[in-house]
């Protein structure tokens, strides 16, 4: 997990004929695929309703799905970015919490719209058009490759074939989606489990923002550094930041972020994050709520243990604690206006 003014919260995801195989992974929805998909879900589906609201996610039981996956989320998030309009701060590229999974805004194509869904219920990935065409293919155990090639037949066979930079981002030592085989694992129960805490997640973050009526991003997911975010802006602009054009764009204006991540590098553990930038002076050495939470050197970040927070008495008055105590006193130690970009009555107005 790079520092705050890095790759991975500068959210860079805004950065030949082959064997179609109906039998193993793409098939027409609604059609005579549909009662076997719904045989070969059915016992999954009845585990996950009955785990725990915030599911352990330790990073080594599912480090090799999470490779695989971030690798997927980039191919389709790499679609969008080719489609999308350059709304900025990548937003529009983003990927959205949906009742089933993740999924792209609608994307223009020649007249048509079409989305795409990583459904972790049935696992499958769903391409719907809004002239009612769809297709699907299964998540399961396949290399990056034979998923990419896979992709982009189904696309070219909708008509709604793109042509996309294949070499991945953000991450140490890329191979192109075309040749990466190394990367082929799948395990749906941790793939279900990290959608299920991006889901309360996307429900908290959003509840916490209510307040504040300034400029602020959605809750949505960075398939560039594979974590779930959400930015508030001061309105005023930041000091000129360095690096590529996206993190320019990222941090032009004054921010304070939140947000989940499953952990690599320097922190081998799922974790809440928040980060101001610029970083005003004090922040870094300001305690925090609640205790589990700290300053994390390496990162530049703040840091709350997801395995704190699921084992608290109260998950969700923990990541309110971390949120609310990580924004309040980075804008007062950054003198934003607080009085102007938060709302103080309890009724919505």
């Amino acid at each position: 997990m790079p520092t705050a003014l890095s790759s991975r919260d500068a959210h860079g995801s805004c950065s030949d004929p082959i064997a179609h195989r109906p039998d193993r992974s793409t098939e027409v929805l609604g059609g005579r695929g549909v009662p076997d998909i719904k045989r070969r879900v059915l016992c999954h589906t009845n585990v996950i309703m009955t785990e725990d609201l915030w599911p352990a996610l330790p990073y080594e039981s599912w480090k090799d799905t999470y490779a695989t996956l971030h690798m997927w989320t980039q191919i389709v998030g790499k679609v969008a970015l080719a489609l999308a309009p350059p709304v900025n701060h990548c937003w529009a590229v983003a990927l959205h919490v949906t009742s089933r999974g993740l999924a792209t805004r609608p994307l223009p194509h020649t007249g048509r719209f079409f989305t795409l869904e990583f459904d972790f219920i049935s696992h499958r990935l769903l391409i719907r058009a809004a002239d009612g065409a769809e297709r699907m293919m299964r998540l399961e155990p396949r290399s990056v490759a034979d998923f990419y090639r896979e992709l982009m037949a189904v696309l070219r066979e909708m008509a709604l074939g793109v042509k996309i930079w294949s070499m991945p981002v953000e991450i140490a030592a890329p191979i192109r989606f075309e040749d990466d085989t190394m990367h082929a694992a799948y395990d749906p129960i941790f793939a279900n489990r990290f959608w299920r805490i991006l889901a309360r997640l996307n429900e908290l973050f959003t509840q916490e923002r209510c307040g504040f009526v300034g400029k602020c991003s959605p809750a949505h997911f960075f398939w560039g550094s594979f974590d779930f975010a959400l930015t508030r802006f001061s309105g005023r602009r930041a000091p000129p930041p360095s690096g590529p054009a996206f993190a320019r764009d990222a941090y032009s204006r004054e921010v304070i972020s939140h947000g989940f991540w499953p952990g690599s590098g320097p922190l081998l553990e799922p974790a809440l994050y928040a980060y101001a930038v610029p970083d005003p002076p004090g922040f870094k050495d300001a305690k925090m709520r609640p205790q589990a939470a700290y300053f994390h050197q390496g990162l530049g970040e703040f840091i709350l243990p997801y395995e704190a927070v699921r084992n608290a008495k109260s998950p969700e008055a923990e990541i309110r604690a971390f949120v609310e105590s990580t924004y309040e006193k980075g804008a007062d130690l950054a003198r934003w206006d607080r009085a102007a970009l938060e709302r103080r009555e309890s009724a919505a107005g």
